[in-house]
């Protein structure tokens, strides 16, 4: 059967500090978990209900073993998880400073395995027939992901809803020139766009929330989504209807995972054919849930404490 939601992209470990407000030199203890946006999405899916798969590769080592068992763990399909001798599986350290400074330090170099996947590997039957496909910025970053990536997008055809997160992180690529032309690209091919401003004025040149999303839809998406932090979340649709979320009250504990929540929880309120005030609405109260929670992957929360989240700040729905 086909999968509700399919990912594809970065994967890791994320090792997070047990201490908050130090720095790594003054960390005594740390916790292990499964990272990287585009699984974190599947995972947060899985969580819903939903079938999930995501599409990356691991180093040939241990921690690769992890990702596999984490994976099935939360009961996301690692039949697309590869293997790649380039380079080990990658880990991700961070430091939290709440309740808006989380630095991250990334150990992907020269290059990590998800950035090795290839374009005669896919399963575009699998790509084509899901019901959601979801890729990210940084798939674009370097080959042969980079063609791979695209090759996906342009077979599956906006077969179904295609979501692009923008995803932009600056130290992946090596000429980070280059990246507007490879985002319009993609563009052509999804339905759905999603980034913060930061990603946005890197997409299209706008950082203006209404122009931000009138970029991305004139660049062809259906389904323009805006975050903007502590203002909110913006959502606009093709026919030019907007709808603007207020932010969720939380005490920040760790800032990073909420993206993905955001995500996962965006995917489902797709799925169950919900209207864009409904699904953004929802995404943005999950999102506030693991923001106040320590790590990503394991913090996605249940639909029922989304609605419990919803039902506590009712300006929000």
């Amino acid at each position: 059967m086909p999968f509700d939601v399919l990912t594809m992209g970065r994967v890791g470990v994320d090792v997070y500090p047990l201490q908050t407000g130090v720095g790594l030199g003054e960390v005594s203890s740390f916790g292990k978990y499964l990272g990287g946006s585009p699984t974190n999405v599947a995972v947060a899916a899985a969580r819903y209900g939903h079938s999930a798969a995501v599409i990356t590769k691991t180093g040939r080592d241990p921690f690769g073993d992890f990702v596999r068992q984490a994976l099935d763990g939360y009961g996301v399909d690692s039949r697309f998880v590869g293997t790649s001798d380039i380079a080990p599986t990658p880990v991700t350290f961070c430091e939290i400073f709440p309740p808006d400074d989380f630095p991250l330090y990334f150990y992907r170099l020269p290059k990590a395995p998800d950035l090795d996947i290839e374009a005669g590997e896919l399963d575009l039957d699998a790509v084509r027939d899901a019901r959601i496909f979801w890729v990210t910025g940084t798939g674009l970053s370097e080959e042969p992901s980079r063609s791979a990536t695209l090759a996906a997008l342009a077979h599956r055809a906006r077969a179904g809803a295609t979501v692009f997160d923008l995803d932009w992180r600056q130290m992946f690529w090596a000429d980070p020139a280059q990246a507007r032309a490879f985002y319009a690209e993609a563009l052509r091919h999804v339905t759905v766009a999603v980034g913060n401003l930061d990603e946005c004025e890197v997409a299209t040149g706008e950082r203006e929330p209404y122009a931000a999303a009138k970029a991305l839809l004139a660049a062809g998406v259906e389904l323009a989504v805006v975050k903007q932090g502590p203002k909110g979340v913006l959502a606009m649709d093709g026919d030019g209807s907007v709808v603007e979320i207020p932010p969720v009250p939380v005490d920040v504990v760790n800032g990073l995972g909420a993206g993905d929540a955001f995500g996962g929880a965006l995917c489902h309120g797709l799925l169950s054919g919900w209207d864009t005030r409904r699904a953004v609405s929802f995404a943005n109260a999950a999102g506030a849930i693991v923001a106040g929670r320590l790590s990503c992957s394991d913090a996605m929360p249940a639909e029922s404490e989304v609605h419990a989240k919803l039902d506590e700040v009712p300006r929000a729905v």
